[in-house]
């Protein structure tokens, strides 16, 4: 799997931490960098661990699901991304209730946002991806995201909450479609 393909992935699953991370900016109100660290790592560590689990789960199921592949992640990428998109017109968005960022409110919106990438493990699996690299770069993106998503939702206000979520939706689905065109009509994976 190239960079670009790993890199869009992970700004694709990212996008509902960012999001989070953004509400909680506005939630805390003049957050501090500590405040920002936590909500970085918290997410960012998440990020990285569920596509762990959901790799080691999908590589135990592998000789069973070997000819369907390619349709499994395109399936759970697609979801993803359409659940994703289905929440930000629903406005369903996972909400900061708290002003204090306690370790079990960290949990649960870490919990929230990383269960995605559980889903996108077990692809990589299917796919006989090696997990280092991808976890690597979505924990550091996510971090990175989640990190500054709390200081722009201190300045910016929840208007981009919505368009982050939909942005992030459409790049799950298009690399689960660019996954099922590799897969089904090999010649025109160049096209990408």
């Amino acid at each position: 799997m190239s960079f670009l393909t790993t890199f869009l992935i992970a700004l694709g699953l990212s996008a509902d931490a960012f999001a989070v991370s953004i509400s909680t900016g506005i939630s805390l109100h003049r957050p501090r960098v500590s405040d920002a660290l936590k909500v970085g790592l918290s997410f960012g560590g998440f990020q990285a661990l569920m596509p762990v689990l959901g790799w080691r789960a999908g590589y135990a199921l592998k000789q069973l699901i070997t000819e369907l592949d390619h349709w499994v992640a395109f399936v759970l990428l697609a979801f993803v991304g359409g659940k994703m998109l289905y929440e930000s017109f629903r406005g369903t968005r996972h909400e900061v209730a708290s002003r204090a960022l306690t370790p079990s409110l960290l949990l649960v919106l870490a919990v929230a946002t990383s269960i995605d990438a559980l889903a996108v493990g077990i692809s990589f699996s299917f796919l006989l991806v090696s997990i280092a690299f991808p976890v690597l770069v979505i924990g550091l993106t996510t971090f990175t995201l989640s990190l500054c998503g709390v200081f722009i939702g201190d300045r910016c206000g929840r208007h981009f909450e919505r368009n982050v979520t939909i942005v992030g939706g459409l790049i799950l689905i298009a690399i689960g479609a660019k996954i099922f065109i590799e897969h089904e009509f090999g010649g025109l994976s160049k096209l990408f």
